[in-house]
């Protein structure tokens, strides 16, 4: 196959410029039309059986971070802090500025920053994790740390980097308003300052999976659809089955309701993808390009036959069928982030999944990474594993059932 490998030369820093200039101004957009429940309101309930942000229909912008909590904070500060951080969560997706917004004493800070005033919601949610390093010595917690919530192992095809990896804490905060998200994280931050760092962070925009069947299919960066066989939020047995820790023997009771959540970065080699005949893009993923649908049909939503696909193409091989079943439910998101060291656009999807055991994800990356024809277009550069709690009740707060009695 002509022109279509790693080993052929990166197209030039000034075409590589442009790309990521496009990238940027379309990161700075304005609310999406079909990525979140619409009202008058804007707002997505910050309370529930299970937090916002993982079920909720995909909204089109993102501000994840992961936090490490500092040196010599206690257990009950770490309780603390998630308690500030749930009511300002709350707060903000419902719309409101935290405590008395951005006015105030002139001799002191503000309790909000300010850069949301005057903007709807957004659907904003806010969804935290916590990590496998939050259960070491310093607050008590190891004797509930869930047996899955493990480190990932070294998978194939990682080129980690381990400053943007990991941490104690995880902040999801998607929303259709870039700013609205930025202000979510940016406010968390705030108020953890001194008990909290910020380990490394992403942007993302233009979701690239749909999580309801209302949504229409994105596509990622490559140009192809996104997310067609995604779990959707109206399928309760298939989040049940795949996506909702339930009550086994060997998980927590404070994490029943919740889920594990795997972010990774996943950077796209754009500009030797860009030089792929369509052919081989069609045959890598095993879709069509424009279409979407399976290669050889006419539809997206046709009834997909994995057998039929090209044997290492992406789709064939990551299909429940081809895995004994193994389904998580997608959430990404594209990011840009300029140029890298060689001139070479640093873009490609921020992937987060969720999942009932992290294993699924595990056994599923081993298969991907072993045959998967797209590993010649994309390199793993972060990584990361989060157990998400449960919803929070009025009243409550992130992961109560596990820090209440510290």
């Amino acid at each position: 196959m002509a022109l279509t490998r790693r080993a052929l030369l990166a197209s030039s820093g000034a075409a590589a410029a442009v790309a990521a200039a496009a990238g940027v101004g379309y990161a700075a957009g304005q609310e999406g039309d079909d990525s979140a429940p619409r009202g008058d309101s804007h707002i997505v309930d910050f309370h529930g059986e299970h937090q916002a942000g993982i079920a909720t229909p995909a909204q089109d912008r993102l501000h994840f971070a992961a936090f490490d909590v500092t040196d010599g904070t206690t257990a009950t500060q770490l309780r603390d802090l998630l308690k500030e951080w749930t009511a300002a969560a709350a707060t903000m997706a419902g719309g409101q500025p935290i405590g008395t917004g951005a006015a105030g004493a002139q001799l002191a800070p503000p309790d909000d920053t300010g850069e949301a005033l005057d903007l709807t919601p957004a659907n904003l949610t806010v969804t935290v994790g916590f990590g496998p390093s939050l259960f070491d010595e310093r607050f008590g917690l190891a004797p509930q740390k869930p047996a899955a919530l493990t480190p990932l192992p070294d998978l194939p095809g990682d080129a980690l980097d381990r400053d943007n990896s990991d941490g104690d804490l995880a902040v999801q905060a998607c929303a259709n308003d870039p700013q609205v998200a930025f202000h979510a994280v940016r406010n968390l931050a705030r108020i953890g300052r001194g008990l909290v760092t910020v380990r490394w962070s992403q942007l993302g925009f233009g979701r690239t999976s749909t999580t309801s069947r209302a949504q229409a299919t994105p596509r990622n960066l490559m140009g192809f659809k996104d997310g067609t066989a995604n779990i959707k939020l109206e399928d309760a047995k298939a989040l049940a089955d795949h996506v909702w820790v339930g009550s086994r023997a060997d998980e927590p009771a404070w994490l029943r309701g919740g889920s594990y959540l795997v972010a990774r970065r996943i950077r796209m080699l754009i500009e030797v993808w860009d030089r792929a005949a369509l052919g081989d893009q069609e045959k890598t993923i095993g879709r069509t390009k424009v279409l979407g649908a399976p290669i050889g049909g006419t539809d997206e939503f046709q009834t997909l036959k994995p057998k039929t696909l090209p044997v290492d193409s992406h789709v064939r091989l990551a299909h429940p069928e081809t895995n004994d079943g193994i389904a998580i439910l997608r959430r990404g998101y594209s990011f840009t982030d300029g140029l890298e060291s060689l001139g070479e656009l640093d873009a490609g999807l921020f992937f987060l999944a969720y999942m009932r055991d992290p294993k699924a994800f595990i056994a599923l990356q081993n298969r991907l990474g072993s045959h998967d024809a797209l590993n010649e277009y994309i390199k793993h550069v972060g990584s990361g594993l989060w157990a998400v709690p449960p919803g929070v009740r009025p009243g409550g707060f992130v992961g109560d059932a596990l820090l209440r009695s510290i």
